[in-house]
């Protein structure tokens, strides 16, 4: 078991080291959902489940579609200005 905590807090670190390096906004969506899977599976061993199906619905859920959200928004306020700038 304690191989296995182990294993989790070095992706732990590595989730946040290249959620920080990722250029891909996409990409760095995804690491963080599988940031906050990771830590919703360390409170269960912790025996805090309260604290895990908080994690597992606000840090993998709610912000994870949040982000999505926002990435698609920003995308389409580039593409507009890009329409513009070639008809003008």
């Amino acid at each position: 078991m304690k191989l296995f905590e182990i294993i989790l807090l070095i992706c732990l670190i590595v989730c946040a080291v290249s959620v920080a390096f990722t250029k891909d906004l996409l990409t760095s969506i995804v690491i963080f959902m599988s940031y906050s899977l990771i830590m919703c599976i360390i409170w269960i061993l912790l025996q805090s489940p309260d604290l895990a199906i908080t994690e597992a619905a606000v840090g993998a859920g709610v912000t994870s579609i949040l982000f999505f959200i926002t990435l698609k928004k920003i995308r389409a306020i580039r593409k507009e200005d890009r329409d513009e700038q070639d008809e003008g």
